[in-house]
């Protein structure tokens, strides 16, 4: 218990309050350094768009390949006289259709 006390006496009303001061000083320089609002988000939105074509030519990509597995199976329906084989043709054209508009209508949008 006396040793506690001890300890207690090393941390003084007067330590405590500088110790509080420098901290409070701190953050308060910390605070200078921060930037508007309106620069974060141009420099967010700059980011965005330079990513924006790579990322179209990636789905184009995986479109391409989702595509050409399409007609692979729409081609193995047809040859084994599947009733159903133009509904499934249907539907992948039309998933074709989709991304390309997809990736229009989005490039359009962002004006990009």
């Amino acid at each position: 218990m006396r040793k506690c006390k001890e300890d207690l006496k090393y941390f003084s009303k007067e330590k405590i309050i500088s110790i509080i001061a420098v901290m409070l000083l701190l953050f308060m320089h910390f605070k200078g350094y921060a930037q508007d609002g309106v620069a974060g988000i141009n420099e967010a939105n700059q980011k965005v768009r330079s990513y924006f074509d790579a990322g179209t030519e990636l789905m184009y990509a995986v479109g391409a390949l989702l595509g050409l597995i399409g007609a692979v199976k729409v081609y193995q329906k047809w040859n084994a006289g599947d009733p159903d084989t133009g509904k499934v043709a249907a539907a992948w054209f039309g998933s074709c259709v989709f991304l390309v508009v997809v990736a229009t209508v989005i490039k359009s949008f962002f004006g990009v």
